[in-house]
């Protein structure tokens, strides 16, 4: 699976860190390129050549940094782009500014079980413990408050991919909807990625049957980025070229997003179409 073989090579091309650069190499600032979109709007538009990662012209780094796209669109950290950019494209001083300890490590933290959905493992090369611990001369310190927020927002998360229901009656849809958090209906689509490889994604709007702690967060968002994560179930219910709409019936616990059961909308489904109006109506 492409994005599989995207996640192993992200993992192994940071060993390139370990062997580090040598100082004492000439560097000179180029603007950062249009084609290395993921690390536009970080707050400063040249970066340094060579770069942290050992790269010495733009087409390796354009070439290496693609492959960590798919890791980052999965948001699996908000500082993730800072992080990874810092690396690839570090800002253009005086000195190198490395991306501060307190960042990679709530990277790691978050990151490393999605890399693990994928059968990786955060690379040992890339050890947080390396970095200097001082905040003074790093970049983007992650403060506090940040992390607190970032934590108590619910993410999406790495899981095993649930049956799509196909027997049911109405009342069974309702009993779920009760022992369930929320339940949404959403347009699912597979497309063809940039990069050849196939891409899934939300058509349109989410629409909401019980909406629960996913109020008032970007809900849209946050299924496409369970997707992402979870990519061998998002290819078992879109084996078609067709959008296919489903029900997604799940929970939030502990602040990760859950899916517990999916239901194949289709119209002539008279059982999930009186299971959704009643429940406007339905006591639990």
């Amino acid at each position: 699976m492409l994005a599989a073989q995207t996640f192993a090579f992200a993992a192994s091309c940071l060993l390139g860190l370990t062997r580090g650069l040598d100082i004492g190499l000439s560097t000179k600032c180029v603007v950062i390129p249009k084609e290395l979109g993921m690390c536009h709007d970080v707050g400063y538009s040249e970066m340094r050549l060579p770069n942290l990662m050992g790269h010495t012209s733009l087409a390796e780094v354009i070439s290496k940094a693609a492959d960590w796209s798919h890791l980052l669109q999965t948001g699996c950290h908000p500082f993730a782009r800072t992080f990874v950019c810092s690396l690839f494209a570090p800002v253009c001083l005086d000195t190198f500014i490395q991306p501060c300890r307190s960042v990679c490590l709530a990277v790691r933290r978050s990151c490393a079980p999605v890399l693990a959905c994928h059968g990786h493992s955060w690379p040992a090369s890339l050890d947080c413990e390396r970095i200097p611990a001082g905040e003074d001369m790093c970049l983007a310190p992650l403060s506090k408050e940040e992390e607190y927020i970032y934590k108590e927002f619910p993410k999406p998360t790495c899981q095993g991919c649930p049956a799509v229901e196909d027997a049911f009656s109405y009342t069974a849809v309702l009993e779920a909807f009760c022992h369930s958090n929320f339940a949404l209906k959403a347009k699912l689509v597979k497309r063809k990625a940039d990069s050849g490889g196939p891409e899934y994604g939300i058509e349109g709007q989410v629409e909401f049957i019980n909406q629960g702690l996913l109020l008032p967060y970007d809900t849209r968002n946050l299924i496409q980025q369970w997707l992402l994560i979870n990519e061998s179930c998002a290819q078992r219910m879109t084996r078609s070229n067709r959008s296919i709409v489903y029900i997604m019936v799940g929970d939030v616990k502990q602040g990760k997003v859950f899916i517990s059961r999916l239901y194949h909308w289709q119209r002539r489904d008279s059982q999930l179409i009186l299971a959704t109006r009643k429940w406007r109506h339905h006591k639990c």
